[in-house]
Protein backbone atom coordinates (compact mmCIF):
# COMPACT_ATOMS: atom_id res chain seq x y z
CA UNK A 1 0.00 0.00 0.00
CA UNK A 2 1.34 3.38 -0.73
CA UNK A 3 2.32 5.31 2.44
CA UNK A 4 0.74 8.76 0.64
CA UNK A 5 -2.43 6.90 0.88
CA UNK A 6 -1.97 6.11 4.19
CA UNK A 7 -0.86 9.50 5.38
CA UNK A 8 -4.22 10.69 3.38
CA UNK A 9 -6.10 8.38 5.43
CA UNK A 10 -4.36 9.96 8.84
CA UNK A 11 -5.70 13.17 7.96
CA UNK A 12 -8.80 12.21 6.88
CA UNK A 13 -9.30 10.25 10.19
CA UNK A 14 -7.96 13.38 12.19
CA UNK A 15 -10.38 16.07 10.30
CA UNK A 16 -13.63 13.79 11.14
CA UNK A 17 -15.46 12.14 13.96
CA UNK A 18 -14.36 8.29 12.98
CA UNK A 19 -12.37 6.47 15.49
CA UNK A 20 -11.17 3.77 13.67
CA UNK A 21 -10.95 2.70 9.60
CA UNK A 22 -9.47 -0.59 8.03
CA UNK A 23 -8.84 -0.54 4.42
CA UNK A 24 -8.04 -3.88 2.47
CA UNK A 25 -6.29 -3.36 -0.87
CA UNK A 26 -5.68 -6.91 -2.51
CA UNK A 27 -3.43 -9.18 0.21
CA UNK A 28 -2.21 -6.04 1.85
CA UNK A 29 -4.47 -3.75 4.96
CA UNK A 30 -3.91 -1.27 7.45
CA UNK A 31 -5.80 -0.31 10.09
CA UNK A 32 -5.91 3.12 11.55
CA UNK A 33 -7.32 3.59 14.90
CA UNK A 34 -7.28 7.06 16.88
CA UNK A 35 -5.43 7.20 20.37
CA UNK A 36 -5.80 10.37 22.34
CA UNK A 37 -5.04 13.27 20.19
CA UNK A 38 -3.69 11.44 17.16
CA UNK A 39 -4.12 8.82 14.82
CA UNK A 40 -1.61 5.80 14.88
CA UNK A 41 -1.21 2.55 12.28
CA UNK A 42 -1.66 -1.02 13.29
CA UNK A 43 -0.69 -3.89 11.99
CA UNK A 44 -2.03 -7.41 12.98
CA UNK A 45 -0.12 -10.43 12.50
CA UNK A 46 -0.46 -13.19 10.08
CA UNK A 47 0.38 -16.50 12.70
CA UNK A 48 1.28 -16.80 16.57
CA UNK A 49 2.06 -19.76 18.00
CA UNK A 50 0.65 -21.12 20.95
CA UNK A 51 2.04 -22.41 24.23
CA UNK A 52 0.76 -25.21 25.78
CA UNK A 53 -0.56 -24.44 29.57
CA UNK A 54 0.19 -27.32 32.42
CA UNK A 55 -2.63 -26.29 34.63
CA UNK A 56 -5.98 -24.72 33.48
CA UNK A 57 -7.23 -21.41 34.89
CA UNK A 58 -10.57 -20.96 36.47
CA UNK A 59 -13.27 -20.83 33.76
CA UNK A 60 -15.27 -17.86 33.39
CA UNK A 61 -18.67 -18.17 34.40
CA UNK A 62 -20.46 -18.27 31.30
CA UNK A 63 -18.20 -21.21 30.42
CA UNK A 64 -19.04 -23.58 27.51
CA UNK A 65 -19.95 -27.27 28.69
CA UNK A 66 -16.93 -29.29 27.33
CA UNK A 67 -14.87 -26.79 29.79
CA UNK A 68 -16.25 -28.61 33.08
CA UNK A 69 -14.07 -32.05 32.03
CA UNK A 70 -10.63 -30.01 31.14
CA UNK A 71 -10.20 -29.92 34.84
CA UNK A 72 -9.87 -33.60 35.68
CA UNK A 73 -8.18 -34.30 32.67
CA UNK A 74 -4.71 -35.65 32.33
CA UNK A 75 -2.26 -33.80 29.73
CA UNK A 76 -1.33 -30.58 28.28
CA UNK A 77 -4.09 -27.98 28.03
CA UNK A 78 -3.66 -25.86 24.52
CA UNK A 79 -5.56 -22.48 25.15
CA UNK A 80 -6.39 -19.86 22.53
CA UNK A 81 -4.32 -16.96 22.48
CA UNK A 82 -7.14 -14.55 21.40
CA UNK A 83 -10.35 -13.60 20.96
CA UNK A 84 -11.53 -15.07 17.25
CA UNK A 85 -13.48 -17.84 15.37
CA UNK A 86 -12.12 -21.61 15.76
CA UNK A 87 -11.67 -23.35 12.41
CA UNK A 88 -9.85 -27.47 12.20
CA UNK A 89 -9.31 -27.30 8.29
CA UNK A 90 -7.77 -24.36 5.89
CA UNK A 91 -11.13 -24.19 4.26
CA UNK A 92 -14.61 -25.46 4.01
CA UNK A 93 -14.59 -29.24 2.77
CA UNK A 94 -10.83 -29.53 3.58
CA UNK A 95 -9.01 -32.16 5.78
CA UNK A 96 -8.76 -31.40 9.55
CA UNK A 97 -5.25 -30.05 10.56
CA UNK A 98 -5.76 -32.33 13.41
CA UNK A 99 -7.73 -35.03 15.02
CA UNK A 100 -8.62 -36.78 18.28
CA UNK A 101 -6.20 -39.71 18.63
CA UNK A 102 -3.45 -38.44 16.24
CA UNK A 103 0.35 -37.61 17.07
CA UNK A 104 1.38 -34.29 16.42
CA UNK A 105 4.94 -32.53 16.76
CA UNK A 106 6.66 -29.11 17.77
CA UNK A 107 5.09 -26.97 15.09
CA UNK A 108 1.96 -29.02 13.68
CA UNK A 109 -0.25 -26.63 12.92
CA UNK A 110 -3.14 -27.36 15.24
CA UNK A 111 -6.22 -24.90 14.28
CA UNK A 112 -7.13 -21.60 12.37
CA UNK A 113 -8.32 -18.60 14.86
CA UNK A 114 -9.91 -15.73 12.81
CA UNK A 115 -9.48 -12.42 14.43
CA UNK A 116 -10.66 -9.47 12.65
CA UNK A 117 -10.54 -11.24 9.37
CA UNK A 118 -6.88 -12.56 9.60
CA UNK A 119 -6.24 -16.00 9.90
CA UNK A 120 -3.84 -16.82 13.11
CA UNK A 121 -1.89 -20.26 12.52
CA UNK A 122 -2.30 -21.99 16.14
CA UNK A 123 1.05 -24.19 16.26
CA UNK A 124 1.39 -27.18 18.28
CA UNK A 125 4.62 -25.66 20.95
CA UNK A 126 4.87 -29.28 22.02
CA UNK A 127 4.55 -32.81 20.42
CA UNK A 128 2.31 -35.41 22.03
CA UNK A 129 -1.21 -37.02 20.90
CA UNK A 130 -4.36 -35.51 21.12
CA UNK A 131 -6.52 -36.71 23.48
CA UNK A 132 -9.39 -34.44 23.13
CA UNK A 133 -10.59 -31.50 21.07
CA UNK A 134 -12.62 -29.01 22.77
CA UNK A 135 -14.34 -26.90 20.50
CA UNK A 136 -16.52 -27.35 17.17
CA UNK A 137 -15.44 -26.08 14.44
CA UNK A 138 -16.77 -22.46 13.81
CA UNK A 139 -17.69 -22.34 17.28
CA UNK A 140 -16.01 -18.26 18.75
CA UNK A 141 -13.55 -18.83 21.29
CA UNK A 142 -12.47 -16.39 23.68
CA UNK A 143 -8.65 -15.34 25.25
CA UNK A 144 -7.16 -18.57 27.14
CA UNK A 145 -10.25 -20.80 26.16
CA UNK A 146 -9.39 -24.42 26.49
CA UNK A 147 -8.96 -25.91 22.65
CA UNK A 148 -7.21 -29.10 22.87
CA UNK A 149 -6.28 -31.62 25.53
CA UNK A 150 -2.79 -33.00 24.64
CA UNK A 151 -0.59 -36.06 26.34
Amino acid sequence: MDIRKVKKLIELLEQSDVAEIEIHEGEESVRISRHGSGAMPMYMPQAMPMGIGAAPAAAPAGKAPDEDDTEEMEGEIVRSPMVGTFYRAPSPGSKSFVEEGQTVKSGDTLCIIEAMKILNQIECEQGGTIRRILVENGQPVEYNQPLFVIE
